[in-house]
């Protein structure tokens, strides 16, 4: 074996050169100034995110009322959930509003976005326009689509009205038609956003690929089917994700536009954990739902990265 020289040292064969001071100094520098950028976002995860995850599935095994202490109950707040009919309401719920919400957007935003990407006059500003609804007030939404779904005096009404349809749905006011009336403004608030994702997707597709398809006789719906689809599978599947989270955990659309009514047509898990922790103060109940919320979207993800997986294999 040869002998290693480092500088004006000679180490014996098969002994790895040390490092100099100097180096060590420059490693223990550039360890530090990366942790620097690093620690920051551990311990905001550590104190905004993984302490109150940590205290939530503790507290779902208590009877915590925020006075006093956190007596142990063990399942019980689990069992509660078996025969308490307001939880089976609101969970059904959400699964309505998922089911529907997240196919419905998903097509409609990927429609918009396919127009939105051609080249013609105003392309910018209709994209803006799209985009708009996302940025606006939850409240100001709401207010606004409370006047026009009023079953009276509302355009919408009046609109079917000059169509034939003499006695318009209640909307907001029927239990048959609030959640209808949700899923529609929820679904036009939130395609624009996805727009952009999948506008964002669309710039990816090789249009090498549309011009070998159009030469081999392909028609613009062959083209879309088995070039543009099979290109945008990880935008369409980060969509997925993102809407089927946000569909379970819908929240702040329902509150300021129903309040979960009428009755309990619209109540669904987030706002029955609202109701439960900080309208009757029952945090160790208001907990053991969150988990259940906390699994369902868990497992569901979880099939949508399995399912994606199999795909892709």
């Amino acid at each position: 074996m040869a002998t290693v020289v480092t500088g004006d040292r000679i180490h014996a064969p098969g002994v790895a050169p040390r490092r100099s001071r100097p180096g060590r100094r420059l490693a223990l520098r550039n360890t530090l100034i990366g942790w620097t950028f690093i620690l920051p976002n551990f311990v905001g995860f550590a104190l905004l995110t993984l302490v109150p995850v940590v205290t939530l599935f503790y507290m779902s095994f208590t009877s915590w009322n925020v006075f006093g202490t956190a007596p142990w109950v063990g399942l019980d707040n689990y069992t509660r959930l078996l025969s308490d009919k307001s939880f089976h309401t609101a969970l059904l719920n959400t699964l309505y509003y998922a089911v529907v919400h997240i196919p419905v957007t998903l097509v409609a935003s990927l429609a918009l976005a396919l127009w939105l990407n051609r080249k013609m006059r105003g392309v910018a500003f209709f994209r803006t326009v799209a985009f708009f609804p996302y940025i606006t007030s939850i409240v100001a939404i709401a207010v606004v689509w409370n006047m026009l779904f009023s079953p009276k005096y509302g355009p919408i009404n009046q609109f079917l009205g000059l169509l034939g349809v003499e006695n318009g749905p209640g909307w907001t006011t029927s239990a048959t038609w609030s959640m209808p009336a949700v899923l529609i403004v929820g679904t036009w608030r939130e395609m624009g956003y996805y727009m952009l994702l999948f506008l964002a997707g669309l710039q990816t597709v090789p249009a090498e690929l549309h011009e070998a398809a159009r030469v081999d006789g392909a028609g613009p719906w062959q083209r879309f089917w088995n070039v543009t689809i099979p290109c945008l599978r990880p935008t369409t599947f980060f969509v997925t994700v993102m809407l089927t989270i946000g569909s379970f955990k819908v929240f702040d659309l329902i509150l300021v536009m129903t309040n979960g009514g009428p009755g309990q047509s619209t109540l669904v898990l987030s706002q029955y954990i609202f109701q439960k922790g900080f309208g009757e103060f029952q945090f160790g109940y208001a907990s053991a739902i969150s988990v259940v919320l906390f699994l369902i979207c868990i497992l569901v993800t979880i099939f949508q990265f399995l399912w994606n997986k199999r795909r892709e294999a």
